[in-house]
Parts: C-alpha cells; structure tokens; sequence
C-alpha cells in the first residue's frame, strides 16, 4: 500500500483508501507488532497489580516524562472536586497540595518512559498515583483497562515513498499509543504533539493521524493552542488532540483563553510576573560558550513579554531578560554587547516556573556523581522542555474532569439503585 514515487519533501496520499481499508491496515499492523512482543511476568503482574479505582477516571500516561501533563490533569480533576479556589491555593506548597491531591476525580494508574531520570523526578512528585513502567512501549505486551490516554507521542515521519503513516518504520511509537488505547479503551484520550504536525506532509499526516485514531473507535479532534492564553508566560504553540469513544454522550470543547489583550481577559502574564523574585537566587543555570547556531537569532525576551519557548536543553534555554537586548549585525547573526559575561542562560528554576511547575516541584538530576555538574544540569533542563505546561494541561482537562465528575456520580447512582433493587427480592 505505498505509492513508488520518490522525492524529498513529497507527499502524496493514497486517495483510493476506503474507511475499511484504513481500518484493516491499522489494525493488521498493530497485529504484526503485538505478535512480536515477547509476554513476560512484569507485563503479567502489571496487569494484576494495577491499583483501578471504580470511583475515579483512571489514567494511563503514555510518554510521561517527569508529569508535567499528568499534573495538570491532577489538578484540574482536583478543583473539579473542591473547587478552583482551594485547589489553585493548595498548589501553591508541596505539603498543602499532598494533602489533598488525592480527592481528584483523575487517579493515574500507570506511566510509561524510558527516560530514567524522568521516572525518578515523576516517582519524587508522584509518590502513590501510579504503576511506573520504565519500559520501551513497543516491548510492552499489555496495558492495563483504563477510563482515559494521555501523552504527547513523538511527532511523527512520512517518507516520500510510502503515503500510509504504518508504513514508516519510524512511526512504531505512534502505532503503540493506539494499541494501548485499543487495549484500554478508555472513554476519552488526549494527545499532545508539537505545532508543525500540522503542516507536516502539507497537512496529510495529521489528517491520516486522524483517520487512524477514528479506525480505533474514536470520534477525534484537534486545535492548535498557544499557552500564554492560559496563563502560561511562554510563547508555545502545541496541537492538542482529543478522542471520545464513539457513541460517548460527552461532546469536548476545547478551552477558551483565559489571558490575553483584551480587556475582558486576564493580561498575559510575563517574565516579570514570573520570575523577577529569583533575581538574586535564580538556583543553577547552564554554563558555557553560546555557540553561532545559538546566535543565529535573538535569544532575549523583555521582562514584559513572555519567554520564548522552553526547549528540552540546557544549552539551548532562553537568555534571562537582565543585560542590554541582542543586537542583530547581520543576516541570520546577533550579538550579545558587552560581552558573553553580561547575559546568562535562564536557571532550572526559572524555566520550571515559566513552565508552570510549583515551586515545591522536585527535578532529579540522576544523582551521578561521575557526571559533570553540566550534564547533570542538562538531563533536568530537558525533562522540564520536554514537559506540557502544567497550567495548559489543566485548561485542556477542566472540561473532562467536570464530565468525569458527573459521569461518576451517576455510576455511582446507578450502582446504588441495583443495590436497592436486589434488596426488595
């Protein structure tokens, strides 16, 4: 099912697949890979040992990282519960937050990353939520009944050959987010993925993304948000994609913004809001000689502007607003006037806050001392760039946590009337 025409850059789509042709090519794929998984006792006892909560909406975290996605779900099923205002201030310290957290309608059963010093920070923050997978997803044989999917899965290849998304080797990793949601079927899932997925193969990848998930069952949808409208003080676009199980009586809209320029919304919050109280004490930062890719463009956002997008290296981290601005001298070249002394990386601390993790916020750093403090530094960078925006992960959840709470309580109804029932034979 490829079409033999070669070309860098191009593609086509195949326009004489039918829905069932796509389902059936799906569904043939996730087979052949199932059917090389080898089925050992950790995925049996997972399966066991899973910790389903019949009062919650029980999650699988795909791509977990250090939980940036998942803490913003968390929060967002937790004021679905007590309310924003408890929540939100609750937040706002480690102890007050643990005390409570786990009133959230959402509970986390399970988490998959390969990413060992992920794992530890997410363990750190997580303490009793989850069955932590450290596993490569395409060895994994069973993933566990679950009422909801989250994850923001590697944007994925396309080659000039082959139109079929399953049939490019690199997109194995795609291909088990929808088995493990074939598997699970959960009501609902959510996917994140960065903003060029939709122009990736001039828009066919995404739709062929979609058309997959729909041949998984799912009624599916996407928007591009940008997460300074939801209170975030970084300038990060990212495709949010949501999934309801067809035939859901659940209907997703997406969030709208909450902070922007007009006067009727909250002002975007800036790096002064954020982070102009670690001017003395921003914590530690990435060191080192910027190099000409790092001075191909400006580095250096204003304290009243938003950052630049946190990206997943120490290295690459934005510059800190205080020092004179980059002077631009020539095509694709700026400087930095008086010398590298004068600008310094943003700390760890600060992209965690421009991030919107708390404070209270643990990162390891794997603890290797035979590590130069350096890398040591950049593994915490990149978990924090890699991670979704803990407040834009929350504005995407607040309508499924408020769903997720009247679904419950109608279980909940529901089980109590056969109780009654059965009680008057």
């Amino acid at each position: 099912m490829k079409i033999n025409e070669r070309g860098r850059g191009k593609f086509r789509p195949a326009s004489d697949y039918t829905s069932e042709d796509v389902k059936n090519t799906l569904l043939e794929k996730i087979a052949e890979e199932t059917s090389r998984i080898y089925e050992d006792e950790d995925d049996i006892e997972l399966l066991e040992n899973t910790n389903y909560h019949t009062d919650k909406f029980n999650i699988i975290s795909l791509f977990s990282g250090c939980g940036g996605l998942d803490l913003g779900f968390e929060l967002a099923g937790l004021a679905a519960v007590v309310g924003e205002e408890k929540a939100m201030e609750a937040f706002k310290d480690g102890d007050s937050y643990n005390a409570i957290r786990g009133e959230s309608i959402f509970h986390t059963i399970y988490t998959n990353d390969l990413f060992k010093e992920a794992n530890e920070s997410y363990m750190e923050n997580f303490p009793h939520s989850a069955f932590q997978h450290e596993k490569d997803i395409r060895k994994v044989k069973h993933f566990p009944k679950a009422d909801m999917v989250i994850g923001g899965f590697p944007c994925p290849g396309f080659s000039g050959a082959g139109p079929r998304l399953i049939d490019d080797e690199r997109n194995f990793l795609y291909i088990h987010f929808i088995r493990c949601i074939m598997q699970a079927q959960p009501e609902v899932f959510v996917a994140e993925n960065v903003k060029g997925l939709m122009t990736l193969g001039k828009g066919e990848v995404l739709n062929q993304l979609i058309e997959d998930f729909s041949s998984a069952g799912y009624e599916v949808q996407f928007k591009l948000l940008n997460s300074r409208e939801y209170g975030v003080p970084q300038l990060r676009e990212r495709v949010i994609i949501v999934g309801l199980k067809k035939g859901l009586n659940f209907k997703y809209k997406y969030p709208k913004p909450t902070h922007g320029d007009n006067k009727k919304l909250i002002p975007f919050l800036t790096l002064e809001d954020t982070i102009k109280d670690l001017r003395e004490n921003p914590g530690p930062y990435f060191t080192g000689s910027f190099s000409p890719i790092y001075l191909s463009r400006n580095r250096k956002k204003s304290w009243n502007e938003q950052s630049f997008t946190i990206q997943a290296s120490g290295r690459q981290a934005p510059l800190h607003p205080d020092g004179p601005p980059m002077e631009k001298v020539g095509k694709d070249k700026w400087i930095l006037p008086g010398g590298e002394g004068n600008h310094r990386r943003l700390s760890l601390r600060e992209i965690s806050r421009i991030q919107t993790f708390p404070d209270w916020f643990e990162v390891s750093d794997g603890g290797n001392s035979m590590v130069a403090e350096n890398g040591r530094l950049d593994k915490q960078y990149k978990q924090i760039g890699n991670a979704v925006p803990v407040l834009l992960a929350k504005a995407v959840a607040e309508p499924i946590a408020k769903w997720a709470v009247e679904t419950i309580k109608n279980r909940k109804e529901t089980a109590e009337k056969k109780v009654q029932q059965i009680s008057l034979f």
